[in-house]
């Protein structure tokens, strides 16, 4: 079997550099929320796959039923012949996530294609081209989920990008509250938008707009809630289809099956992957069935959209979140993740701002107490000294100096806690020493 470096040195000969390595961690096996690496060192889960384990790595019941499905039918392809498991799940999905009266669903394998998906939807239910994202989103790496993502570091030497895509400042309360109460703000940054109406795009050109409820790669930022009201109902006033990505808050990640369900406006369409199928890819685009229905034969779907395997894996995902009460778990994570962040904030001038939504929460650091100093380097080396301590951690966003959680979700409290003092020794072990503490 090979050693971490070997398989490292393996890695490099043979995968292009533009693959992202976050940290130098090789895993040969995993459970729960333990991952062991090639040598037999564990290694507690604060990154789950960039939120894809929120159920826990190989669950039995999850591994049983990949291996019963695959004996009986590995791929078939939904346009040539109708399955069981494919329409299973998408009955599942309409019953967790409504959207109004009637709801439809479709498969496909990551939440990029589920992007991709709803914007040609959105076009044909509304005959338009317009796309409105927003600053700081991420939405993939294929071509409209690229024109899509904010970060250009994503996007480095990949265009052209596809057209009609306008991008608007999202509502961030952290770094442009300037003193606002929350709702003050939203209704400020709302008039920022209807003035966009007038000197970026016309609404009557506008298909969709697209936004994440928490932004995930960019930083852990929550919508404000009376934006998000607000926006539906400039939306329905101007017939776009409200789009919700909902790839890396969805299935218990935030408390609920969807961010949506805090907030209680209803999309459109919505956009979902990652912890849906308990390791396997697949994603799916949900919305409301007249919208839906909108698209013409033959315009949605792929080959391996909603493989059986994938299928009957994210159903019994699922039927472990609901039997385990992953909703739940998820708050109680949430909050003592939120309290002990806190703890530190007050303790250390390098935290700037805790934030997030249930159990997806970040912590970002500065130096000098200074929002405009990224603390980048600094947590690269948190990071680093944290996976040499038993933990694996990931950063976050714009300029990757957003310490985030995201751990799968059966994480024992012992366990969250272990990680937890490893990450405040090592915030504090490199907090300058000649700043007094708060």
């Amino acid at each position: 079997m090979a050693d971490n470096e070997s398989l490292l040195k393996r890695r490099e000969a043979v995968t292009p550099r533009g693959i992202p390595r976050a940290t130098i961690a090789t895993v040969a096996s995993a459970s729960g929320a333990v991952l062991r690496d090639h040598e037999g060192h564990e290694l507690i889960d604060f990154a789950g796959g960039i939120g894809v384990m929120n159920a826990g790595h190989c669950q039995q019941a999850v591994v049983d039923a990949i291996h019963q499905q695959a004996q009986k039918l590995l791929h078939t392809c939904i346009h040539i012949a109708t399955y069981e498991p494919y329409v299973a799940l998408c009955e599942k999905l309409v019953e967790l996530l409504p959207h109004g009266s009637q709801t439809k669903a479709m498969l496909v394998n990551s939440g990029a294609e589920a992007v991709e998906n709803a914007v040609k939807i959105a076009r044909q239910a509304t005959q338009r081209d317009a796309v409105i994202c927003f600053i700081d989103g991420f939405h993939g790496r294929t071509l409209m989920g690229m024109s899509l993502t904010s970060k250009v570091g994503y996007k480095a030497g990949c265009g052209p990008f596809a057209p009609e895509v306008y991008r608007l400042q999202f509502p961030n309360y952290y770094r442009h509250g300037d003193g606002l109460d929350e709702d003050a703000f939203g209704m400020r940054e709302l008039i920022r938008l209807k003035q966009a109406f007038s000197n970026v795009v016309s609404p009557r050109d506008v298909a969709a707009m697209v936004i994440e409820l928490v932004q995930g790669e960019g930083g852990f930022n929550p919508v404000p809630r009376a934006y998000l009201e607000k926006l539906r109902q400039i939306c329905d006033e101007h017939g776009i289809m409200l789009v919700f990505d909902e790839v890396q808050t969805g299935f218990c990640r935030t408390g609920r099956w969807g961010a949506y369900q805090h907030y209680g406006v209803t999309p459109d369409l919505s956009t979902w992957a990652k912890s849906m199928g308990g390791g396997l890819p697949i994603g799916a685009v949900v919305g409301k069935a007249h919208v839906m229905d909108a698209a013409q034969p033959g315009t949605i779907g792929g080959t391996f959209g909603g493989n059986p395997v994938a299928c009957a894996a994210a159903l019994a995902t699922i039927k472990i979140m609901e039997e385990q009460d992953l909703n739940t778990r998820a708050q109680q994570i949430g909050q003592h993740v939120r309290k002990r962040f806190l703890a530190l904030k007050q303790q250390c001038p390098l935290v700037s701002d805790v934030r997030g939504l249930g159990a997806m929460i970040g912590m970002e650091l500065v130096q000098d107490a200074d929002p405009s100093k990224p603390a980048t380097d600094l947590v690269k080396k948190i990071i680093t000294d944290c996976l040499k301590q038993g933990l694996l951690l990931i950063a976050a966003g714009t300029y990757n100096n957003v310490i985030r959680v995201l751990s799968p979700l059966v994480i024992t409290d012992d366990q969250l806690d272990r990680g937890l003092n490893i990450i405040e020794q090592q915030v504090l072990r490199h907090a300058p020493a000649s700043t007094p503490a708060k």
